[in-house]
C-alpha cells in the first residue's frame, strides 16, 4: 500500500493520489457514511468552540465549513479533518478581546501566510521534533485553561467585570461570582456532561455530544428553564455563508498583531501534524508535512476571508473520521457539505440551545484533552519530569507560546547536559 512518502509527492495532495489510485462507489458510499458521522460530531463542537472563544457560533461554524473544506482538499493527510479547535480557545479570546474582531480575523490570515510559507520552505518536520513532554506539557495546560473558561457559562455566574484572561484572577473573579449561580443553568451544564459521559461509555457509536445538546434544548423549551440560549446572546445563526471580505490592513496593525500571528502559526502547525501523526498510526499511511502546512495555512486564509476564525487539524474528528470507516479525503470535503446544509436549512432551531449545555460540551473536550496516562509515565523520568511541569507551569502562569518556547529550551538545555555527562563517563 503506497504511504505517501516518495519525495516526488512532498507537494502533492492526498485527494490527487487518492483519484490516481483508483476511486468507486463502494468507497464514495464508505467516505459519505464517514463524513455524515463527522458533521454530527462537528456540529455542536464547532458552535461550542466558537462561544467559548468569544465569538457567535455562526463563525466556528463558517470555520468548520471552509476550512474543513480547504484542509481535506489540499492537504497531505489522507483522513485529516479540519475545523476550529479547543487549543485555540485562550489564544482566539484574548486576540479578539484586544483587537477586536477584525483584528482577530486579520491575526488569523497573518497566521495562514506564514503556515504556507514554513510548508512551502520544507519546514514541516522541525515542527514534528518538538519534545513529547513539550507537547503533553501543553496540551495539559490548555485543558486546564478551557476548563476553568467554562465555569462563567456553566453555572450561569454573572461577573462584576469582563472576565479575565489570567487563569489565577479568573478563577478569583468566578469565586467572587459564585453567589449569582442560577441552578437550573448549573443543572443542566452538568447533565450534558454526564450524559456525554455515559454515552462514550456504554454507546461509543451514538452521537453523544449532540444528542446531550438536543436533549438539553428540549428540556430548556419544554421547561420553560430561564437560562440563557445562543439566540438570547447572538441572535438567529446566518442561513448560509457570508460574503468573502478582507480584513482592514495597515503596516502599523500587523506590527501589532505580528506576535499573536506567531503564537497562532505555531499551534497550529504543532495541532496540524500532531493530528496527522496520530491519523498515521490508525492507518498505516503516511502523511506529507509540508503539503499539510501548506493546506493549513490556505485553509487559515480562507477561513479569515469568510469570518472564521482559527482552523487546524482536529485529532478527536480526524479519529472519529477514521473509526467511521473513511477512505479519502472526500469525506473531509463532504463533511463540510453536511454542516452547510444545517446552516441552510436547520439554522433557526440553534437559537434553543443553552449555553450551559455547550459549556458542558467543552468540560468533556478539555477532560479528553489531558493525556493522563502518558503525564503520569513521564514524571517518572527526572529530565522529562521537569520539562512537563515547566511547559504546563508557564503556559498556565504566562501564555501557550512562552509555555513551548520554556519547555524546548529546557529540553534542550537537559539534552546537553546528559550528553556532556555521557561523554565525560565514557
Amino acid at each position: 500500500m503506497p504511504d505517501g512518502s516518495a519525495t516526488a509527492h512532498l507537494f502533492r495532495p492526498k485527494l490527487l493520489s487518492m483519484f490516481g489510485e483508483g476511486y468507486g462507489f463502494g468507497l464514495f458510499r464508505k467516505d459519505m457514511i464517514a463524513a455524515l458521522t463527522v458533521a454530527i460530531v462537528a456540529l455542536p463542537l464547532s458552535m461550542a468552540i466558537a462561544v467559548a472563544s468569544g465569538v457567535s457560533p455562526g463563525r466556528g461554524l463558517c470555520t468548520a465549513i471552509v476550512g474543513g473544506f480547504v484542509v481535506s482538499a489540499l492537504g497531505g493527510s489522507r483522513f485529516q479533518i479540519g475545523g476550529p479547535a479547543g487549543a485555540f480557545i485562550v489564544l482566539v479570546a484574548a486576540t479578539g478581546a484586544k483587537f477586536g474582531i477584525d483584528g482577530l480575523l486579520l491575526t488569523v490570515l497573518l497566521s495562514g501566510l506564514m503556515l504556507t510559507l514554513i510548508g512551502a520552505l520544507r519546514l514541516g518536520s522541525l515542527i514534528r521534533h518538538i519534545p513529547h513532554a513539550v507537547t503533553v506539557g501543553f496540551t495539559c495546560g490548555i485543558a486546564v485553561t478551557i476548563l476553568a473558561s467554562q465555569l462563567k457559562d456553566l453555572g450561569g455566574l454573572t461577573l462584576s467585570g469582563p472576565e479575565p484572561g489570567p487563569l489565577i484572577p479568573k478563577l478569583v473573579a468566578i469565586a467572587q461570582a459564585m453567589p449569582s449561580e442560577k441552578p437550573a443553568t448549573l443543572v443542566l451544564g452538568v447533565a450534558s456532561a454526564g450524559l456525554i459521559f455515559v454515552l462514550r461509555r456504554y454507546r461509543p457509536a451514538w452521537p453523544g455530544m449532540l444528542i446531550a445538546v438536543v436533549t438539553a434544548s428540549m428540556a430548556a423549551v419544554l421547561l420553560h428553564l430561564p437560562i440563557e440560549t445562543i439566540g438570547s446572546r447572538f441572535g438567529e445563526l446566518p442561513h448560509g455563508l457570508p460574503v468573502p471580505n478582507f480584513p482592514s490592513m495597515t503596516p502599523d496593525r500587523l506590527l501589532q498583531l505580528l506576535p499573536s500571528a506567531l503564537s497562532f502559526t505555531l499551534l497550529g502547525g504543532i495541532e496540524s501534524l500532531l493530528s496527522a501523526k496520530v491519523a498515521d498510526s490508525m492507518t498505516g499511511r503516511k502523511h506529507r508535512p509540508n503539503m499539510e502546512l501548506i493546506a493549513q495555512g490556505i485553509a487559515n486564509v480562507a477561513s479569515a476571508l469568510f469570518g472564521g476564525i482559527s482552523v487546524t487539524g482536529t485529532i478527536a474528528r480526524t479519529a472519529t473520521n477514521i473509526r467511521a470507516g473513511a477512505r479519502s479525503p472526500l469525506a473531509g470535503i463532504m463533511h463540510s457539505g453536511f454542516l452547510l446544509l444545517f446552516m441552510l436549512v436547520a439554522a433557526p432551531f440553534a437559537s434553543f440551545v443553552p449555553l450551559s449545555a455547550l459549556a458542558g460540551v467543552l468540560v468533556v473536550v478539555s477532560w479528553n484533552m489531558v493525556e493522563r496516562a502518558e503525564f503520569v509515565r513521564l514524571l517518572r523520568d527526572w529530565r522529562m519530569a521537569l520539562v512537563l511541569l515547566a511547559t504546563l507551569g508557564f503556559t498556565l502562569a504566562k501564555d501557550l507560546t512562552f509555555g513551548i518556547l520554556a519547555g524546548c529550551v529546557l529540553a534542550a538545555v537537559l539534552a546537553a547536559f546528559h550528553q556532556r555527562v555521557s561523554e565525560e563517563g565514557d
